[in-house]
């Protein structure tokens, strides 16, 4: 763990998670070329590209979408992720009588809105290929772990070789509950109090569309020399 101050800003919380994660590859054999990076936009992008930049890893986002109740929008039954993932809330559609019709209607729309933000975000680049390898989910931080519940679940539909979740902050009973349900969860600071991700950070203005857009294409900039072996 790290000493409990806040973050100047994302850069520096990324900077920091992809040192621990570094050191943690070392031991759990994580190698770059053999990982994705899938950034949860937008906030966790800024943070996915320092990672990807330290272990020399792909980066892409993947982008969860709540998937409300047709009654109460507000309230979820299931999420939507990159790649066409479906995850439902058996229990809450079951106890509500949600139809099947219904969650489609839903899934459909929020996917319209999901396709839009990716091409958006990627301009044209295929999805980063994450069969057989490591998927290292990375966001800017853990409150209740909602998001990240979702984009575990809908990576495990993924054929991926082992899911590591990484995030510079986060509240200790959601590292403690998600780390059982995935390879390795990475945070090095994890506060004894937590009440908003926000309280964390000097500086945690929102980020925008077209620093996802930056982030992502140096990113990939950055992993095409690599494999070309432009950089060590």
């Amino acid at each position: 763990m790290i000493e409990e101050r806040p973050y100047r800003d994302r850069t520096e919380a990324g900077r920091v998670l992809a040192d621990a994660v570094n050191a943690a590859g070392v031991s759990e054999k994580i190698d770059g070329s053999d990982a994705v990076v899938l950034a949860l936009p937008r906030g966790g992008v800024p943070v996915g590209y320092e990672v990807a930049h330290k272990l020399g890893a792909a980066l892409d986002v993947f982008v969860v979408r709540k998937l409300g109740l047709p009654a109460q929008p507000e309230l979820a039954m299931g999420a939507i992720a990159s790649g066409g993932v479906l995850v439902l809330n058996d229990a809450v559609v079951s106890h509500l009588g949600v139809t099947e019709d219904e969650i489609a209607a839903v899934a459909q729309r929020e996917s319209e809105e999901l396709a839009r933000r990716e091409k958006s975000y990627r301009e044209n680049r295929r999805p980063a290929d994450v069969s057989g390898r490591v998927a290292i989910l990375v966001d800017d931080g853990l409150a209740t772990g909602s998001t990240m519940r979702a984009a575990i679940a809908a990576v495990k539909q993924l054929d991926v070789a082992r899911i590591v979740v990484a995030v510079p902050v986060g509240a200790k009973e959601t590292c403690s509950e998600l780390a059982h349900e995935v390879d390795l969860l990475i945070c090095p600071l994890q506060p004894r109090s937590l009440f908003a991700i926000a309280q964390w950070y000097d500086d945690f203005s929102q980020t925008t569309d077209e620093e996802v857009r930056e982030c992502l294409a140096a990113a990939n900039r950055e992993h095409t020399r690599s494999l070309k072996g432009g950089i060590s």
